[in-house]
């Protein structure tokens, strides 16, 4: 069964240096577009895993070059993401997205790579991921068949492997095929439509790709780990500003820094609209500098 969309949708995979968002980088990079009508784009990127605040090539993690098959000596003359996020950008831009199990990990990481560049080298990226539908279709494939991508396409395909496996381009050319078999096989619950399977399986609705702030009853952020989990985000900044503060200061993805950094801003401008004082948009590096301009502001630690 073709794919019944309105716009783009996006398969990607990714293989990188180890299994950390934080600490690890994109080593290759595969997008497979495709358009309205069936029409298919592919685009593979191998690049150099870059470490920003050492300014070095990041070394791939052994147990990822035992799986990927890349290492630092063929990766070493490859141009970085920094360099390639112009080529990257007009793929994502007027796409929903797809992947194999991409929401947990793919996503999160891609993000991290754009969140390193804004924050590293002061670029613009204007793009906004969290507003992509999302098709993740290992979620579909473990809610129907409980297994991996392997037998997933040995079970949707035909009963034969995939060439190839554990490069981003082959890995991304059977996710596209596997989900094409899944709305083949289950015809009666899967509907060809991107919306209901961007939501398909109930996964939880977070705010940011770590899963450390989540959508709460009425659409109010709630934080859900440490010591404030289970409230929401807007009575931490009331009553203790100085953890976003200590947010932006520690060991989290940049995507959730940004995030909270976001929510302040809102929760800033608020308090301000309420006492009635003009506001004034924070640009450039006001803005950048959010989280910290608002704890000076009403105090913390």
């Amino acid at each position: 069964m073709e794919l019944s969309l309105e716009r783009p949708l996006l398969f990607f995979d990714i293989e990188s240096t180890g299994l950390s968002i934080t600490a690890d980088s994109i080593a290759e990079l595969c997008f497979v577009k495709v358009l309205p009508g069936g029409e298919q784009r592919i685009k593979t990127w191998r690049m150099k895993p870059w470490d920003y605040e050492l300014s070095c090539q990041r070394p791939v993690n052994p147990a990822a070059s035992a799986v990927n098959g890349l290492t630092d000596d063929m990766l070493k003359d490859c141009p970085r993401f920094q360099d390639l996020v112009d080529e990257i950008l007009p793929y994502i831009e007027d796409s929903d997205l797809a992947g194999f199990n991409s929401a947990k990990f793919d996503l999160p990481l891609l993000a991290e790579e754009f969140e390193r560049v804004r924050h590293y080298l002061g670029r613009e990226i204007n793009i906004d991921l969290h507003s992509k539908k999302m098709v993740d279709v290992q979620t579909i494939y473990h809610t129907m068949e409980p297994r991996n991508l392997r037998s997933a396409y040995r079970f949707y395909c035909g009963g034969e492997d995939f060439e190839n496996a554990h490069t981003a381009e082959a890995d991304t050319v059977a996710t596209l095929e596997v989900l094409k078999g899944q709305l083949d096989r289950y015809p009666d619950t899967l509907k060809n439509d991107v919306n209901f399977l961007a939501g398909f399986g109930g996964r939880p609705k977070f705010i940011d790709y770590a899963g450390r702030l989540a959508i709460g009853e009425g659409g109010e952020p709630v934080i859900t780990f440490g010591k404030h989990k289970g409230k929401t985000a807007r009575e931490v900044w009331q009553t203790e500003p100085s953890y976003f503060a200590w947010i932006s200061q520690g060991e989290f993805a940049m995507d959730t820094k940004r995030q909270f950094e976001l929510l302040a801003k809102k929760f800033y401008e608020e308090r301000r609209a309420q006492k009635a004082e003009p506001a004034k948009p924070l640009q450039g590096k006001d803005f950048d500098d959010a989280a910290d301009l608002l704890i000076r502001h009403f105090g913390g630690r």
